[in-house]
């Protein structure tokens, strides 16, 4: 199968929906023989689409682990002036809002749809919402008359992000559709779109890898312990509730008192305000949260092993990956009750979920798993068997593979 992944990042560009089209590329090619062809940006995070980040690599192609990847420039500039009309178009609730929106979110790379257009494969997937590139890929697989797969991620909560009517009806004239949770496949249905047409994805994780990971000699080289650690990995964004995880420590630490918090992620202008509120805290209670700015993955993944909870309060995730990747090492989450956290986690049996901003509910859930290592060791072995059975690589790969299969035949 010749298979054409139009994307807005690739590794070196990280984040969950790389991390995810990554080993989807290269599995493909791996265990089936595909010739798989990565269309993406030079950008090395998604703020260059804006002139928050200036850093880029080279265009070109070159070729990554048998896959082909095309990286191509970005336009970026005017982005002031993007957000002041796509902000004034919003609020007047005039025409074109959701283009405008879309226009400012970028990424603007002018030749991208003749790109798609021209090039040939079997199928066509692009991810993810609510991002300028998905429109090129439909356009340019309409052209040419290709099937095309969408990967959504979408996060619903997110009204500028995802309040825009274009999005589903684009979803709706596409081929397939990969949902992360059964949460995303519900709330389509209910916009209309055609259920048959979608497919549970998920994510995948490194379970092998993952038991690898040796806590004891995380906790070592930190100088921890036996202190209890609550971990938070993700990226060091507002939508991530890190603020909320922050004002709920305190009431962590009237009980528990030797707690640590480490917060591990890769910065972003957010960054600077989390800063900000740790140097708020007394001093004695700055000492005990540890700051990992992005780490490596066998960082993260010791970090994992170490922990004895993890926390992913955030106020909107499409899936939650670093929730599958604390399974793998047997500990239990802590998440919010909205969107694909609530359809991922099974309330009190792999983890707890409190209300969104409720920094109370949170030190409260948070304070059960620490006072009670039984219950621990149940939610964790709990979620190691999910992730086992249902997210595994090889396992997400195979129905990514059978999704594509799919939308070629629906096309025809």
């Amino acid at each position: 199968m010749k298979i054409l992944h139009v994307v807005h990042g690739y590794p070196p560009n990280m984040g969950g929906t790389q991390r995810l089209f990554q080993e989807l590329s290269q599995r493909l090619v791996q265990t089936y023989g595909d010739e798989v062809t990565v269309f993406t940006t030079n950008a090395y995070s998604n703020a260059h689409f804006w002139q928050e980040d200036d850093r880029t690599m080279p265009a070109g192609t070159e070729q990554i682990n048998g896959v082909t990847v095309r990286r191509f420039s970005v336009f970026n500039r005017a982005s002031g002036a993007r957000l002041n009309l796509a902000r004034l178009l919003y609020k007047l609730r005039l025409p074109g809002h959701d283009w405008a929106r879309t226009w400012h979110n970028g990424p603007i790379v002018p030749s991208l749809t003749q790109a798609v257009a021209h090039f040939e494969a079997d199928v066509v997937t692009a991810a993810a919402f609510p991002l300028l590139h998905m429109q090129n890929a439909r356009r340019g697989a309409q052209q040419s008359r290709k099937p095309l797969l969408y990967f959504g991620a979408l996060h619903p909560e997110d009204v500028w992000g995802f309040d825009r009517q274009m999005i589903y009806q684009s979803i709706a004239q596409a081929d397939g559709f990969l949902a992360a949770t059964s949460f995303e496949k519900t709330f389509l249905a209910k916009k209309g779109i055609d259920p048959h047409k979608i497919t549970i994805l998920g994510a995948g994780v490194d379970v092998e890898e993952l038991a690898k990971a040796d806590g004891r000699s995380w906790r070592n080289a930190h100088q921890l312990t036996d202190e209890p650690i609550i971990a938070f990995v993700g990226q060091q964004v507002a939508h991530k509730g890190i603020d909320t995880l922050l004002e709920a420590m305190p009431h962590i630490w009237q009980s528990v008192p030797a707690t640590q918090l480490v917060i591990a992620g890769k910065p972003t202008g957010y960054s600077q305000t989390l800063h900000a509120m740790i140097n708020q805290l007394p001093p004695a209670q700055q000492s005990q949260i540890l700051v990992l700015d992005a780490p490596p993955d066998a960082e993260k993944n010791g970090l994992l092993a170490a922990c004895d909870v993890l926390a992913l309060p955030s106020r909107h995730e499409s899936f939650g990956i670093v929730l599958a990747e604390a399974w793998a090492c047997s500990k239990p989450v802590v998440g919010c009750r909205v969107g694909g956290v609530a359809a991922l986690v099974d309330e009190e049996e792999d983890g707890l979920l409190i209300p969104v901003d409720d920094a109370e509910a949170l030190a409260q859930a948070l304070l059960r798993l620490l006072q009670n290592p039984s219950l621990r060791e149940k939610m964790g072995a709990a979620g190691k068997q999910k992730v086992e059975s249902r997210y595994t690589w090889a396992a997400v790969t195979a129905v990514y593979r059978e999704a594509c299969t799919a939308a070629i035949k629906r096309f025809k």
